[in-house]
């Protein structure tokens, strides 16, 4: 199977840029898989086309500002340039580093993408500094370079400080996707970026299908009935690395931790003992459910913590997963893939052609695809 049998033409101006005044008044494309049709409707009737007898699965992680400026030990930015990071400009040493995956032996360790890398080799000290730092002042946090990998990714470790996560929130930046093409405002995007029912802090990107969702349509949700359980699956490299393979099934995905907790696996596996549906928020639920399912050797998870890596792409079966809500994806992405193997691939595109169309907007601040 061929990475360019995934591919669709998308217009720049459909690529979202900002999210929504309100984050539940998206769009949302109604796949209907057993007619071979699609409907045109709009996220607030979601809970309309959910059963009863559904069991919805939620991530609960949290984004952090995992994006880092800084500056390689002994340089400078060029004086009186101004402090825009995402601006890019690399002035006499100005780094980039994307945090995607804490070590888990140590968690001064994190695997990152650094930009520019290849300049950046091991043993190089990066430094990072509030913006509101002075020439002189001790950088908020100190790192070093301990090992290199391909296309900018490197493993650094952290000084230790009183508070990593603390310093992270006071110099970081929200990691806003590079299809984004501005600035990332440090209060809006915060809030934005984030799902209203996010926990546990650790993604480097959103769970982008629950971002449609608030209080009141979750509530509407359990309201009608529909049962509600919540797992975390820290999204990392392996969500957002391009195939660089030509064939699908010569590449491989980053690993990524999850954990179910056990009140979420009775669910699940009391849900599937019944018949019932399991319908997945976002392709990261459904890696997080199948992988587990996969271990386990049939068709129940077990709960507990561990990597999630199962590559799912047409021709898989799926074991857990019935239905889904997703955003849309980029071309040739591991993501479209996914959601090609539950929908149908030739489905899928043509649904993706049409919400190209009727100018549906895409990508993480975009609008939802229910997989039915």
């Amino acid at each position: 199977m061929l990475v360019s049998d995934f591919h669709y033409d998308l217009p720049p101006d459909r690529i979202a840029q900002e999210p929504l005044p309100v984050r539940s008044q998206s769009r949302l494309l109604l796949l209907n898989r057993a007619a071979g049709r699609w409907e045109d409707r709009l996220f607030p009737e979601f809970p309309e086309l959910l059963r009863p007898s559904d069991l919805l699965v939620l991530n609960n992680t949290r984004v952090f500002p995992a994006r880092l400026y800084g500056h390689r030990s002994g340089q400078q930015a060029q004086p009186n340039s101004p402090h825009n990071p995402a601006a890019h400009e690399f002035l006499r040493g100005r780094i980039e580093v994307l945090l995607t995956r804490q070590g888990a032996e140590d968690p001064n360790e994190w695997e990152c993408l650094v930009r520019p890398g290849r300049k950046i080799g091991v043993g190089e000290k990066l430094l990072f500094h509030s913006p509101e730092s002075q020439p002189g002042d001790p950088p908020e946090l100190e790192a070093e370079v301990i090992e290199r990998g391909a296309f900018g990714e490197r493993r650094i470790r952290f000084a230790r400080v009183p508070d990593f996560f603390a310093g992270v929130e006071r110099i970081g930046h929200v990691p806003l996707p590079p299809y984004i093409h501005r600035d990332d405002d440090r209060t809006a995007d915060r809030e934005h970026y984030q799902t209203v029912y996010a926990q546990r802090r650790g993604s480097v990107a959103a769970p982008t299908a629950g971002l449609h969702f608030t209080p009141e349509i979750l509530n509407h949700v359990r309201a009608r009935g529909t049962e509600v359980a919540e797992i975390t699956l820290h999204v990392g490299l392996g969500t957002f690395q391009p195939v660089r393979t030509e064939k699908v099934e010569d590449h491989k995905l980053h690993r990524e931790w999850y954990d179910i907790p056990a009140g979420a696996a009775r669910a699940i596996n009391d849900a599937k003992a019944a018949g019932r549906r399991v319908v997945a928020v976002g392709t990261t639920t459904v890696r997080t459910l199948e992988h587990a399912a996969r271990l386990a050797g049939g068709k129940q998870v077990e709960a507990g913590s561990g990597e999630a890596d199962t590559f799912i792409f047409p021709g898989y079966q799926f074991r857990v997963v019935d239905a889904m809500l997703t955003n849309f994806h980029l071309p040739e992405s591991t993501l479209l893939m996914l959601v090609c193997a539950l929908g149908g691939k030739e489905l899928v595109m043509k649904a993706y052609r049409h919400a190209v169309e009727a100018e549906y907007r895409f990508y993480s601040y975009g609008d939802c695809m229910f997989v039915d």
